[in-house]
């Protein structure tokens, strides 16, 4: 389907200026919550049938108990309309293959349970009368249906007579169902990794859709070219937007793209798992994603009765509270006009308007690294409230308030379009200097900013460097250390820090887990000469699957 890019983004406008949506993962998975015939299984619950090896004829009976009679659709899009999201994506069919709406395509959805009801139905209605848009997640894997292939191994059922595009058929007749029931403002597809799905499909599939809305968006992953968990597809491949998991680009991208992320380990509701984000967290994703030009995609898991959990409801709540007080930067803001985000926190922007938020309450001041542009004014968004501003060295500086509890956002007005320069950090008067993960340029498809640990984590590709750039006022002899975790059993990571010319290489050990950091010594170096000097660490051999948590390289004197 073709169209032009004036109305791609007429299309486009509406969720482009979104910024944050509600995922909801609800299916017959919500009964087991995790646990199979006594077991716990960790990670994600909508997978059970994967990870406990459950034969489709063991699942089918969970129809019968699935009754969740305190489902209410008003309190969870009231939940998330307080939490200032924009819109809500729902499971209407996840791996599992079970329909969550009265399907007239055979027997395995809601409408054959003791329910009756239609949340589908319910939810949309209710976000029309809430102002919130409604749109659906649809799954192209299909675990439970007879003519969907591959299978997996623990399948018993013969493929003999499975028929791929039977099963093709069956799921575009259920799609129609859903898009012309419930009208979804987003389809959002998922489970195209198998080989029976290729790219020819994707093209057909996203058309077809499209044909039945011409106005709904759709995700890359009803085509084949998404990269794994990052998310991003290759030129020429079908969807509107890309689809990182659990993890937020390194810096801004020229795409259109959204992160889906959990509040703790599990999509669908997992009783046994109590590892919360925090609230704070949850703000700096929000943030981040904003200032990179994407939206943020925030899970919550339903129980098997239909009601969120508590824990999410209460950082649903915080998360809320904090944005009512600050939706002028994230809503409707496009991405930072800095080359990568500054260390201190993230910036959006509007037009002439920067807004700086600033996630830790004992910095003192912030420093806007490279803007050339006259600062008009700056003041608490919040508040309103005027804080001083200093010239800087080279940069803009901005005093911020003392007592602060949570993220500061400071408006600042300027008087033109922001101009940026690319400002090298220089050494300080006796030649030392902090390489921070917080100010690190990441190159790669895994490794990425934690901000809870102030370190990079998830460095699980080879290829995968950091690096920073500096300005060298002082040449000289240095020593070099290194700060670092890594967890029991992904040890042994072979490095190198390269210096210019220089190669250190150094062994990873483990420092005990990866919230565990430890300093280690890497010998001097001889910085002969001033001007620009581009200190890297690369991976030259990864035996374990990761390689560590790296939090900062010190510059100091002998």
């Amino acid at each position: 389907m073709t169209e032009s890019k004036a109305q791609k983004d007429a299309r486009m406008a509406w969720w482009r200026d979104a910024r944050f949506g509600m995922f909801i993962h609800w299916g017959l998975y919500s009964i087991p919550a995790g646990t199979w015939n006594g077991k716990e299984y960790g990670g994600a619950s909508e997978w059970l049938i994967n990870t406990a090896k459950v034969k489709i004829k063991d699942w089918e009976p969970l129809q019968k108990q699935f009754n969740p009679v305190n489902f209410d659709a008003k309190k969870i899009v009231g939940a998330a309309k307080a939490a200032g999201m924009k819109y809500i994506v729902i499971t209407s069919k996840h791996h599992e293959g079970f329909a969550m709406w009265p399907t007239k395509q055979g027997t395995w959805d809601i409408g054959h349970t003791a329910f009756k009801r239609d949340p589908l139905k319910e939810l949309s209605d209710e976000c029309k009368k809430q102002g919130i848009k409604f749109c659906t997640y649809h799954s192209i894997l299909d675990w439970h249906h007879p003519d969907h292939t591959p299978r997996e191994k623990y399948d018993e059922r013969p493929e003999v007579k499975a028929d791929f595009e039977r099963y093709v058929k069956f799921m575009k007749a259920q799609l129609k169902e859903v898009v012309t029931r419930y009208n979804p403002a987003v389809m959002w597809f998922d489970g195209e990794w198998l080989n029976t799905w290729n790219h020819e499909r994707g093209v057909d599939l996203y058309n077809y859709v499209r044909g039945l809305k011409p106005d709904i968006i759709i995700n890359n992953r009803v085509d084949t070219g998404r990269a794994g968990m990052s998310g991003l597809s290759a030129a020429g491949f079908a969807g509107d937007f890309g689809t990182p998991e659990q993890e937020i680009p390194a810096n801004g991208l020229s795409i259109d793209w959204e992160s889906c992320m959990t509040m703790n380990g599990s999509w669908g509701y997992h009783a046994g798992d109590s590892n919360w984000k925090s609230t704070d967290t949850l703000i700096f994703n929000l943030v981040d994603c904003a200032s990179k030009g994407g939206n943020y995609l925030l899970n919550v898991g339903p129980t098997s009765l239909g009601e969120i959990p508590a824990a999410s409801v209460e950082r649903l709540e915080a998360v809320g509270k904090w944005l009512n007080q600050n939706v002028e930067a994230v809503y409707g803001s496009k991405a930072s006009p800095f080359p990568k985000p500054l260390s201190w926190g993230r910036v959006t922007r509007k037009g002439n308007t920067l807004y700086c938020t600033v996630f830790d309450p004992k910095i003192a001041s912030i420093e806007l690294t490279g803007l050339q542009t006259q600062i008009r004014s700056a003041r608490v968004l919040a508040t309103g409230k005027q804080v001083p501003i200093i010239d800087g060295l080279a940069s803009p500086v901005i005093d911020l308030p003392d007592g602060r509890t949570e993220p500061i956002v400071i408006k600042v007005e300027l008087d033109g379009e922001p101009t940026v320069v690319k400002v090298l950090p220089q050494q300080s008067a006796n030649g030392s200097f902090a390489f921070l993960a917080a100010d690190a340029s990441i190159t790669g498809t895994t490794a990425k900013f934690e901000n809870e640990k102030k370190a990079i984590g998830f460095w699980t590709n080879q290829t995968d460097s950091v690096y920073w750039d500096i300005n060298v006022v002082r040449p000289g002899k240095y020593k070099l250390q290194l700060e670092y975790a890594c967890e029991a059993g992904s040890e042994g990571s072979l490095c190198s820090l390269l210096s210019g010319d220089i190669e250190t290489q150094f062994t990873i050990a483990s420092t005990g887990s990866w919230s565990t950091f430890k300093t280690l010594d890497l010998g001097e170096v001889t910085l002969s000469k001033t001007g620009k000097i581009r200190f890297e660490v690369k991976v030259r051999m990864m035996p374990k699957g990761a390689v560590m948590n790296l939090r900062s390289i010190k510059l100091m004197t002998p």
